[in-house]
């Protein structure tokens, strides 16, 4: 389905209940909230509801205090239909998906390679820098102006989905865009230091308590990191450990697939792993043998079983690709 039909969905329903993914980053929640804004211009009635809080360094975006944090009081909410963004399939909105047991008609936007089609309007575009990039497309398409609180959302949730402009999902569109936008008058240093130099004190310490356990193999082709429970107990971190590693991974010379391999501390026996490629090996189909997906150089899964056997798997598939 196309960005007709998702314009169509969007003119027929009028009460819809907006989510992302769990654990949402810059743009999961910028393009949900770019949504939030869109209908709300076009006399909507919506709200936002996450399985998660708002991580720490996306608190100045407009409007993010009104997404609600699932529990109790999101029981009752109505409303007649559901927008999911930024998710390849309904689980990865954790327990939001509960909400919508009467089965009320859903609209899928996103951009992941790996999107199982579980809407009733799928609208995915796999080339497509973000989701946030998509949502801009829908702006157009309906004659919406885009103010500055839509602009600095969907700014944000293009910028860091490339990276900073750096990915090879970056592409002539995305800079055009991110000049539009910029033209509503975003303070970009401001938004890049909230995001990015931001990090409080003792997370940084936590950083270099994990640095050292950094390992290499395939001749220096793979990089990865483990994060241990017992690593994480007792400390309520601020950031996202995830995104600052893989990116201290992607740095190191002749790396071509890094991974974070991390232990979830609310379930015994699991844990999340993240890819990142340098593009030579597709991780989305990697992550795809475990349970996962995402795309060709970012990826992740959530794999159940011991943290040591799950690396000597995952690493024996990387090494098959490369």
């Amino acid at each position: 389905m196309s960005l007709k039909n998702a314009v169509a969905f969007v003119k027929k329903q009028n009460n819809f209940l907006i989510t992302a993914h769990t654990n949402p980053e810059g743009d999961a929640l910028g393009s949900e909230i770019a949504f939030y804004l869109l209908l709300k211009k076009l006399g909507k009635s919506a709200v936002m509801v996450n399985e998660d809080g708002i991580p720490y360094g996306y608190t100045f975006l407009p409007e993010v205090g009104v997404i609600k944090k699932f529990g109790k009081s999101a029981m009752g909410i109505k409303f007649d239909c559901m927008a999911v963004l930024d998710c390849s399939d309904m689980e990865r909105t954790g327990e939001v998906a509960q909400l919508n047991k009467t089965g009320k008609p859903v609209l899928n936007i996103d951009h992941h390679i790996s999107n199982r089609k579980f809407a009733d309007v799928n609208w995915v575009e796999p080339h497509a820098s973000s989701a946030s990039e998509m949502v801009y497309k829908l702006y157009k398409e309906l004659g919406v102006a885009i103010d500055k609180p839509a602009a600095i959302c969907l700014y944000v949730g293009i910028s860091t989905d490339t990276g900073s402009f750096r990915y090879s999902n970056t592409t002539s569109l995305t800079h055009k865009i991110a000049a539009e936008l910029l033209k509503c008058g975003l303070d970009v240093p401001n938004i890049y230091k909230n995001i990015y130099e931001n990090v409080p004190y003792q997370d940084m310490k936590l950083l270099a308590d994990i640095l050292p356990g950094m390992h290499r193999g395939a001749g220096g082709k793979i990089v990865w990191f483990s994060i241990h429970k017992n690593l994480l107990k007792n400390r309520e971190l601020c950031f996202d450990l995830s995104e600052h590693l893989l990116s201290y991974g992607r740095a190191i010379k002749d790396a071509q697939v890094v991974v974070l391999f991390k232990e979830n501390l609310g379930t015994k026996g699991e844990v999340r792993v993240n890819f990142r490629s340098q593009g030579k090996v597709d991780v989305n189909k990697i992550a795809s043998c475990f349970g996962g997906g995402g795309h060709k150089a970012a990826s992740g899964a959530t794999v159940h079983g011991k943290l040591v056997d799950i690396r000597r798997k995952v690493l024996a598939r990387i090494r098959k690709d490369l």
